[in-house]
């Protein structure tokens, strides 16, 4: 069924909150209900028990603990993101480390925050993720992918879907995974900032990515950029 799709201009962000503890659950559940403009739709202790509550359960943002029980929330990412108009996800870890950043980006996250980060950084970056942008930025994902280059295994042929693209848009594509802003790709190609955005929109749209996020990962699992060593 339509996840993300169905929402509706004006109407509240939708959220569900998967942790397999009762009390962080129910503490992000707190601060979340209290936003005008954020309704929390459901919650789910493990990543299979998630799955099956977004099955009947429209959400727009899924708020996912990585580390869980019975299905993590990189694998329940991944099996999520693999479905029609599925939510963006927000992973959640208690851990201020790389790799699980990284897990979380490949499974298709859309950004990730600590746990412990104050309650205003999750509602903004839920409200971030419901606009269609991406929380982390592409200079922190290139850096991950970069680090974990030997995780995308071996640097492939050119994914026959770039063959879709024009040549502008590769051009930015390949740049936005450089970790440069959309003024700082204008600038490097002598076009007005809303060229770059209108362009990158296209490649969002061709090759059915998500975010900013999505794309530079992309880039790099299709064998366009080749990791720094």
């Amino acid at each position: 069924m339509s996840q993300a799709g169905t929402r509706q201009a004006g109407t509240p962000i939708r959220v569900v909150v998967v942790d397999d503890q009762p009390l962080i659950r129910a503490g992000f559940s707190m601060v979340l209900a209290s936003q005008d403009d954020i309704e929390v739709v459901a919650e789910a202790e493990n990543g299979a028990e998630a799955l099956d509550r977004l099955e009947s359960v429209p959400a727009d943002v899924v708020v996912m603990d990585i580390r869980m029980p019975v299905l993590d929330g990189i694998e329940a990412t991944r099996r999520l993101l693999l479905r029609d108009d599925p939510p963006r996800v927000l992973a959640l870890t208690t851990f201020d480390n790389d790799e699980d950043a990284f897990a979380a980006l490949q499974a298709g996250a859309s950004g990730f925050l600590l746990k412990n980060a104050p309650a205003a950084d999750v509602v903004d970056a839920i409200r971030v993720l419901a606009s269609g942008e991406s929380v982390v930025s592409s200079r922190i994902t290139r850096r991950l992918l970069d680090r974990f280059a030997d995780r995308l295994g071996p640097v492939p042929d050119l994914d026959e879907r770039v063959a879709d693209l024009t040549a502008r848009e590769r051009d930015v594509l390949g740049l936005v995974a450089q970790g440069l802003s959309n003024a700082e790709i204008a600038e490097r190609l002598f076009v007005a900032e809303a060229t770059v955005k209108t362009h990158l929109g296209n490649v969002l749209a061709k090759l059915h990515l998500r975010d900013r996020a999505q794309a530079v990962v992309f880039a790099y699992e299709s064998g366009l950029v080749r990791p720094a060593r």
